[in-house]
């Protein structure tokens, strides 16, 4: 065996360069990459792997817009019977519904039927017209779902009750992937989701924590908003993304479960902490609430820090934060 002060300082170097791996893949209609460094290469790329194909496998479970997903046999399913669940899908959906009671109805997975209305599910979006709003309207909220904890079913109240798990999914899918990164042995990694929803585990090598800009129109008279970030999550939700035009008015995809009507009281919204789904209910809540509900949000939820730009009367962008 060498000793340490045998070794040359080039190789001393090289020794103490941890391994950089970078992977990605397709899901949930975004591209999702993962940067891992550690000491070992190899076992790192087969945890980044394990966690990407979890992600995927997530998706072929939760996605509204695959008709072989299981949240699909359910939308087909439970409004005739009840649909028992696995296990762990069946808390995921009471969470859910906890969710929508602590975020005063703006967050609620039964979102389905006014994202069709819309026009946003296989198309570029279109008003609805009155009839076709009023009826979906009547199809949305938790109140239409029954979740049986003693037998792990669900079932729907009324025919056209839809979940749709898009303002939750992707965020969750994150969460599973790190908790698998971690469980591999994995300290020091960042994963991203189409750049909007993103986890990382410990630091990046010789930085304190790792540091995220957030994109317009979250920026201040100082510039960008810039979050270091350790063992945490983010989320950002906008208007913009996918959105339509019709008679001079622009209509976003992010659309409000209590009015049915897409969102305007907000441009978007960044949240920070601890859990990368809760981060995902709360950024969405906070874009379908606005800046008034910062103040109830950080009661509700210790710990999580956010940031919402919102239009003021004189066409200005203004930002409302905690933490940030």
């Amino acid at each position: 065996m060498v000793s340490s002060d045998r070794v040359p300082s080039a190789l001393k170097s090289a020794m103490n360069t941890p391994a950089m791996v970078t992977l990605s893949t397709q899901a949930m209609a975004t591209r999702f990459e993962l940067l891992l460094y550690g000491v070992d290469e190899m076992r790192l790329r087969a945890a980044g792997e394990e966690a990407l194909a979890e992600i995927e496998r997530l998706e072929a479970q939760l996605s509204f817009y695959r008709t072989d997903s299981e949240i699909s046999w359910i939308n087909s399913r439970a409004a005739a019977e009840a649909v028992r669940l696995e296990p762990r899908l069946f808390h995921l959906l009471q969470h859910c519904a906890a969710f929508t009671a602590a975020t005063d109805g703006a967050f609620d997975i039964t979102i389905g039927p006014l994202m069709r209305a819309w026009r946003f599910v296989s198309d570029t979006g279109a008003v609805p017209s009155g009839d076709d709003l009023e009826a979906a309207r009547k199809l949305i909220g938790m109140h239409q779902v029954e979740l049986d904890a003693e037998a792990l079913t669900i079932r729907f109240k009324q025919p056209g009750v839809q979940l749709d798990l898009g303002a939750y999914g992707k965020g969750y899918a994150i969460e599973r992937a790190i908790d698998s990164l971690k469980e591999n042995g994995v300290t020091s990694a960042l994963l991203h989701g189409g750049t909007s929803s993103s986890a990382v585990i410990g630091k990046p090598p010789h930085h304190p924590s790792w540091r995220i800009q957030l994109s317009e129109p979250l920026k201040t008279g100082e510039g960008f908003i810039h979050l270091d970030l350790a063992d945490e999550a983010l989320s950002v939700s906008a208007i913009h993304g996918k959105a339509f035009t019709a008679d001079g008015r622009t209509y976003g995809h992010v659309i409000d479960p209590r009015t049915g009507e897409p969102v305007n009281r907000a441009l978007a919204a960044a949240v920070a902490g601890q859990s990368a789904s809760t981060c995902e209910v709360l950024s969405t809540a906070l874009l379908v609430i606005g800046p008034a509900w910062l103040g109830e949000m950080r009661e509700r939820f210790v710990g999580y820090r956010a940031a919402v730009a919102y239009q003021e009367s004189d066409a200005a962008i203004a930002i409302a934060r905690h933490g940030f």
